[in-house]
């Protein structure tokens, strides 16, 4: 039973619930993140959306301003029909990396569930997003509502003007390349809302009066005979071009010479989008353990105090272990690590070696085991480290023994499988250091750079793929690529595979042997 004066202090009973309820708990929420745990958000706007918005949203890469293209549609169809035939559930909340951060609530939640999705979105990832460092480097949570508003009209006015069928054909090239069109090592331009309007207006009016189509129609120039002068020019203009260049939508947007102003508008709001969602694949581990720690130690706050009943916990609690369950390995439903379940351990593991270290733990750990300081520990981890790093630093062994992780070696010459590394001292370095570079998406994606192009020659766009670990590009892939860089760039586009180590040319394709091209 309920002791006497108990309910009172309830902020909801039942699951139903109202937006009076919604506001009473997200303050008693608010005062535990923010006074308790010390975190640190931008302002919160709370959104309510049925299942079909949901499932809209799903489809626009979770933008609440998209521009229209077929893919989401596509995507649209196949989420619902999965959905609706009971094979997929829908995600209780979306968040959006934005000042106000705007968190989607289901209508069709329950009030323990929408207080769970407020404390794991609207502070768990709010603290995440506004304090970790790549996201401070790489994003403008203040400006990108605005240019998605602006980019939307923008595509909206050249399907008018130029036709759907041109604007897809460059939405389509543009997506294919996405995953290229990142900038890894250097900083570009921040956005800013009102000065990004009026640059890009100034910027088309100009490209619009002086753009020429007689580019297409030059003749190549002959070659040059004597090898010194043909390095000399190839150096001076890598030089002039700022080659080699990883970027490559920011280079075709930049350099190719038939793209109308309208079409680079396009490939810029493209690489815009790809970039603000570079550090989000770079901190999945971190970003939803984060969360998933906070919201699990706000509710459990919230039953200490008697503020929710112990239905609702046992609601909230079912819905936590659903979410970081971890199949093992011959389950059918193994997906690989699940990186709540990771994430949260790793948090809660940190929290522990801080409060009640093992010898072992002050051994690997002893910056931090035993000082009780894991307020600090944790929030100083969230805001300095991505996956690789934070995985690469904190991942215990104790832990490593709990996931009962081990590391395989896998020549392909041999016909077996070595256990290279098991529980001991040596394995876990081995095992915590393969792990972390998993979590590397630079170094699990392939390195493709432009390298070089006589724009006054034969326009040939050379790329290099610099092949890590014999690790080659799969053919279909790789050639349905090159044709719509091709599509692009208006002249043959070559790629060539070199060994990092070595340097030796491993491969070599061009679109000029690839058939159906113009």
């Amino acid at each position: 039973m309920m002791p006497q004066g108990a309910a009172s202090n309830l902020l909801f009973q039942g699951s139903d619930w109202n937006f009076e309820t919604l506001s009473r708990t997200y303050d008693a929420i608010e005062a535990i993140a923010i006074d308790e745990l010390g975190l640190d958000v931008y302002p919160n706007q709370l959104e309510i959306i049925s299942s079909e918005q949901m499932l809209d949203a799903y489809s626009s890469v979770g933008m609440p301003l998209m521009y229209q293209h077929w893919s989401f549609g596509k995507r649209f169809v196949f989420e619902d029909h999965l959905y609706r035939k009971g094979r997929r559930g829908l995600a209780y909340e979306l968040v959006i990396n934005s000042n106000p951060c705007i968190t989607y609530l289901m209508e069709e939640n329950t009030m323990a569930m929408q207080a769970l999705v407020t404390a794991h979105a609207a502070f768990g990832h709010n603290h995440f997003f506004k304090n970790n460092y790549l996201f401070r480097q790489w994003t403008d949570a203040s400006a990108i509502l605005d240019y998605m508003e602006f980019a939307k009209k923008y595509i909206a006015k050249c399907e008018e003007r130029h036709g759907t069928a041109a604007v897809e054909s460059i939405l389509d090239s543009a997506h294919a390349l996405m995953d290229q069109g990142v900038f890894r090592y250097r900083r570009p331009p921040r956005l800013s809302s009102e000065k990004e309007r009026e640059r890009t207006r100034e910027r088309l009016e100009y490209e619009e009066q002086t753009f020429s189509d007689l580019w297409r129609t030059l003749p190549p120039t002959s070659e040059n005979s004597d090898p010194k002068a043909v390095e000399r020019d190839v150096s001076e203009r890598k030089k002039a071009l700022n080659l080699p260049e990883e970027n490559l939508l920011y280079f075709l947007e930049k350099t190719s010479l038939i793209l109308e102003p309208w079409q680079r508008e396009i490939l810029r709001i493209v690489r815009v989008i790809a970039q603000y969602f570079y550090p989000q694949r770079q901190t999945k581990v971190m970003n939803e353990g984060c969360a998933t720690y906070v919201h699990y130690t706000i509710m459990n706050r919230l039953f200490d105090r008697g503020q929710i009943t112990e239905g609702a916990m046992l609601e909230v609690l079912q819905s936590h272990t659903n979410v970081v369950f971890q199949p093992p390995f011959d389950d059918p439903r193994y997906p690989g690590i699940n990186p709540y379940a990771l994430g949260f351990a790793m948090m809660q593991e940190i929290e522990r070696i801080c409060v009640d270290p093992t010898s072992e733990d002050r051994d690997w750990f002893p910056e931090i085991a035993g000082t009780g300081n894991w307020r600090e520990t944790l929030l100083d981890a969230w805001a300095n480290h991505r996956d690789e790093s934070f995985i690469l630093q904190y991942l215990s062994p104790s832990l490593i023994r709990k996931f009962r992780l081990f590391l395989l070696t896998d020549e392909a010459d041999d016909n077996y499988c070595e256990v290279a590394s098991i529980h001991n001292e040596r394995g876990y370095e081995a095992i915590r250091t393969a792990l972390a570079r998993s979590y590397d998406v630079g170094a699990n994606q392939p390195d493709i750079q432009v390298m070089d192009v006589d724009l006054l020659g034969d326009r040939h766009l050379r790329l290099q793929h610099n092949v890590k670990n014999g690790v080659l590009l799969e053919e279909d892939g790789r050639d349905d690529t090159l044709r719509h860089v091709r599509h692009l760039w208006g002249y043959d586009v070559s790629i060539a595979g070199v060994d990092s180590e070595t340097g030796e040319t491993l491969y070599e394709c061009t679109t000029a042997d690839l058939s159906g091209d113009d």
